[in-house]
C-alpha cells in the first residue's frame, strides 16, 4: 500500500482530469456483473462510453465504481495508473466507491452473505483500507471521496460481545482515511449504509450507533453516511424528516444511492411472488392499520406468514427509477421525487439498479444501458439538472 501512497503524493505523474462542470448523476457499476478487476473494466468500457455520450457527451462523468475484494486484491500499483489515465483521456473520473458487496455478488445465490465479512472481522478493515488507498489515486483535486460500506452487518449476526471489535475496526479504518488526507491531502469519507435487517435500519439507528461509537473528533469528521433512498422509503421515514435528523446531529451524508423499492399498496403479499427469488435478500415492511411496522428478513417470509390488517407492503427490491407503476403494484418513487431535490447541489448521486438481471422479463425494457440512461435522464430531471445530450 505504501507504493500507492507515494503514488498519490508524486506531482505531476498522473494528472487530474480537468472538471469544468461537473455532473452529479452518475450511476454504480454493481449492475455490471463481473468480480475480477479484467472483468470490471471491460463492462465500464463497454457501456460507460455509451451512457455518458448520451447524458454528458461536453462534461466529465462520473463513475460509481464498485470494486469486489478480489478485484481490490488483484490490483497493481500499474493497473491503478492505467485505469486513471483512461478515465482522463475519456473525459470519466472517480469519486465513489461501491465498498459494500465484499465477494460475489452476480449469477450466485447472495442472501446474507453479502454482508460478510462485515465489520466484526479484519478483511473488512483491510479490504476498506485498500479501497482508499485506490480512490486516493483517481480522485479529483478538490473533491471529497467517498466509500461505501456495510452497516456494521447483519443484525441476527452481531451481538453486543461483537462491538469492541467492531469499535476497533472501525477507529482503525478512519485513522487511516486520515492518515491519507494528511499525506495526500486527498479527503476521503468512510459512508455507512443503513440497510433493512442490519445494525444500521433507520435513520434513528444511524444517529444513536454515531453517538455512541465513541470516536475522536478527526475519526467522526471522516464517518458519514451513504444514503440509499430504496431503503430509508422501506422503513416508511418522511424524506424531509430523515435528512433533518441527520443535520440536526451533524451527521455527513458521504453520496446518494437513487433506488426505487416495490410498493403494494394491498394487503395481498402474494400478489408479489413473482418478485421472490434466490440469488438477493428482498427485506419486507408492512405497515398495519394501526401504523406498526412488520419487518421480514425475505420476501418468502412474509409471504408466508400474509398477516392480517396490513394496508401497504415495500419490498427491498430495487426497480428502475423511471418506473412508478408496475402490473398489480408501483414503486417508491414518490420518496425519490420528494428527497432528491432537498440534497445538498454537490452530493454525488448514483442511479443503483443492479437487480437488471433478475427483474421479470416484462420489466426488462430495452438493454441494460438504455435502462442506465433512463435512469439518470429522470434523476436528473427530478433534480432540476438539464441532460446536455439526446433523449430516449
Amino acid at each position: 500500500m505504501t507504493r500507492i501512497i507515494d503514488a498519490c503524493t508524486s506531482k505531476g505523474e498522473i494528472a487530474s482530469p480537468v472538471l469544468p462542470a461537473i455532473s452529479r448523476v452518475s450511476y454504480c457499476t454493481n449492475i455490471h456483473p463481473g468480480e475480477s478487476w479484467q472483468e470490471i473494466f471491460a463492462a465500464i468500457r463497454k457501456h460507460a462510453p455509451v451512457v455518458k455520450e448520451r447524458v454528458s457527451p461536453g462534461d466529465s462523468f462520473p463513475i460509481g465504481l464498485r470494486l469486489s475484494g478480489r478485484a481490490a486484491c488483484e490490483m497493481s500499483l500499474e493497473e491503478a495508473e492505467g485505469f486513471h489515465r483512461w478515465c482522463g483521456k475519456g473525459g470519466f473520473y472517480v469519486a465513489t466507491i461501491n465498498g459494500f458487496p465484499y465477494g460475489t455478488f452476480h449469477h450466485a445465490p447472495v442472501k446474507q452473505s453479502v454482508y460478510l465479512p462485515d465489520w466484526r472481522f479484519a478483511d473488512r478493515l483491510d479490504y476498506t483500507k485498500k479501497l482508499a488507498e485506490l480512490l486516493a489515486i483517481w480522485l479529483p483535486d478538490g473533491m471529497t471521496g467517498s466509500i461505501s460500506t456495510v452497516p456494521v452487518g447483519f443484525r441476527s449476526c452481531i451481538g453486543r460481545e461483537d462491538f469492541p471489535v467492531v469499535k476497533k475496526h472501525l477507529r482503525a479504518a478512519l485513522n487511516h482515511l486520515d492518515h491519507l488526507a494528511q499525506k495526500t491531502g486527498r479527503e476521503i469519507l468512510l459512508s455507512m449504509e443503513p440497510e433493512p435487517g442490519c445494525v444500521l435500519e433507520t435513520t434513528g439507528d444511524v444517529v444513536e450507533l454515531f453517538a455512541r461509537i465513541g470516536l475522536s473528533p478527526t475519526q467522526r469528521a471522516r464517518l458519514a453516511v451513504c444514503y440509499d433512498c430504496c431503503h430509508q422509503a422501506l422503513q416508511f421515514e418522511n424524506p424531509a424528516a430523515s435528512l433533518k435528523l441527520l443535520a440536526d446531529n451533524d451527521i455527513k451524508i458521504g453520496h446518494v444511492q437513487v433506488s426505487s423499492a416495490l410498493r403494494l399498496a394491498d394487503p395481498d403479499i402474494t400478489l408479489l411472488k413473482r418478485f421472490q427469488e434466490a440469488c438477493y435478500l428482498h427485506q419486507t415492511v408492512g405497515r398495519k392499520t394501526d401504523g406498526e411496522l412488520l419487518r421480514y428478513d425475505d420476501l418468502d417470509l412474509a409471504v408466508a406468514a400474509a398477516p392480517p390488517d396490513v394496508e401497504e407492503w415495500r419490498v427491498h427490491f430495487h426497480v428502475p427509477v423511471f418506473m412508478d407503476e408496475i402490473e398489480e403494484c408501483d414503486s417508491s418513487r414518490f420518496f425519490l421525487s420528494e428527497i432528491l431535490p432537498l440534497f445538498p447541489k454537490e452530493l454525488m448521486l448514483e442511479v443503483e439498479t443492479y437487480t437488471w438481471t433478475i427483474l421479470p422479463p416484462e420489466l426488462q425494457n430495452g438493454s441494460v444501458t438504455d435502462c442506465i440512461i433512463r435512469e439518470i435522464e429522470w434523476a436528473a430531471k427530478t433534480i432540476g439538472k438539464p441532460i446536455i445530450g439526446n433523449t430516449l
